[in-house]
């Protein structure tokens, strides 16, 4: 597990996922045996990765990747390093035989995303990116939605993501400096790829996409409270058309202040019924139940549109999104259960998110060709 030392790495990944598949006594496959994960934790700093092995009572770290990568005994490799570490550092683990998961985005171009499905696929090894959105509990019941035919025809998708990042001046800010400092960790390329699969898997392929993007908050204090030049984009705003025709608009930005209830939020609306999914709840008013608003701004309404919509019930039990694809992804690899959020997947969500970039740059629409040469999905 590289990357184990960082914020994403270590939380949801070592402590949610793999940590708590332990505490579960493993992955029971149904005959009497358990899968045991057993994790090597992987980085730079030696005295990080040590006090973390201390915390969990692990006895497996290093900081020599290719020593690693030549122990028999790991059978997959994660990644959640920095993306301008991930890509070389992915081709190692594919050319030393290992099973590679990863997160995203998977590369920083889409010819090098690209690359990495052929090795694997060439590599014979088994492969998956993370794609935790479709794990949530909200997108399970919009999901479930969408599956009963609830919506009869999608027209569209309005989605909102984000929150106010403190420049770090007078509060510290929620997320590094370096996600700012360099113009290939703006909100698109950490965003974009995680709207290509819910989008698809949800709606359908996005065809065409029209962005603007904006570095809202061009200064910003780093750890140490010196100030810095911010060069990534904290906000980018997009209307994607979807196979099919039904019309998507995205907001997602770091520098926004929260009204609503989650912080990502999706309302999809229909020709026999809507819905608000976030991360947890979802919420619907189907077509027999749809109020007649009359538009009076001379009187103050009566209406408590909220309270117009119906709590859709959870119905199962949900686990930790990052945990529960672990676990198909680890059952995949042992046992060859189907699984589809490979490294073609990743490879899509770089292109969204290059194509959002270019089309924010031109000024003009651009359109997913999926038989274009990826030679020419460099970065802007």
């Amino acid at each position: 597990m590289n990357g184990v030392t960082g914020r994403m790495g270590h939380h949801q990944h070592l402590v949610r996922s793999v940590l708590a598949l332990r505490e579960e006594g493993g992955i029971d496959v149904g005959d009497g045996t358990r899968l045991w994960p057993e994790p090597v934790l992987v980085g730079r700093r030696a005295d990080k990765l040590r006090t973390l092995a201390q915390r969990y009572g692990l006895d497996a770290w290093s900081t020599d990747l290719d020593t690693v990568l030549s122990d028999p005994a790991v059978d997959v490799y994660f990644d959640a390093q920095h993306t301008a570490a991930r890509e070389s550092a992915l081709r190692k683990a594919i050319a030393a035989g290992k099973h590679v998961y990863c997160e995203k985005p998977t590369a920083l171009d889409h010819g090098g995303a690209l690359v990495l499905h052929q090795q694997a696929v060439a590599a014979g090894v088994k492969h998956g990116v993370v794609q935790d959105k479709l794990f949530l509990p909200g997108i399970r019941k919009l999901k479930r939605l969408l599956d009963s035919g609830f919506f009869g025809r999608v027209l569209s998708v309005r989605g909102e993501f984000g929150y106010w990042v403190f420049e770090g001046d007078w509060q510290p800010a929620q997320r590094p400096s370096w996600n700012y400092r360099d113009d290939d960790c703006g909100i698109t390329a950490d965003m974009f790829p995680h709207w290509e699969y819910v989008l698809r898997e949800l709606f359908g392929p996005v065809t065409s996409v029209q962005a603007h993007l904006a570095t809202h908050i061009p200064r910003r204090w780093d750890e140490q409270g010196k100030p810095y030049e911010a060069l990534a984009d904290d906000a980018v705003y997009a209307i994607l058309e979807l196979e099919g025709g039904v019309v998507a608009q995205l907001n997602s930005s770091w520098a926004a202040r929260v009204h609503r209830d989650e912080l990502l939020e999706f309302q999809v609306d229909g020709t026999e019924g809507s819905a608000v999914a976030g991360l947890r709840h979802c919420r619907v008013q189907h077509r027999a139940t749809t109020p007649r608003p009359v538009w009076n701004p001379d009187v103050p309404s009566a209406d408590d549109f909220r309270a117009q919509w119906q709590e859709v019930p959870d119905n199962e039990e949900f686990q930790n999104a990052f945990k529960a694809q672990w676990e198909l992804f680890l059952r995949h690899v042992a046992l060859g259960e189907p699984w589809r959020h490979g490294l073609d997947a990743g490879a899509r969500g770089v292109r969204l998110g290059l194509l959002a970039r270019m089309s924010a740059r031109t000024g003009r629409r651009q359109y997913v060709d999926p038989l274009a040469d990826p030679s020419a999905w460099e970065r802007p």
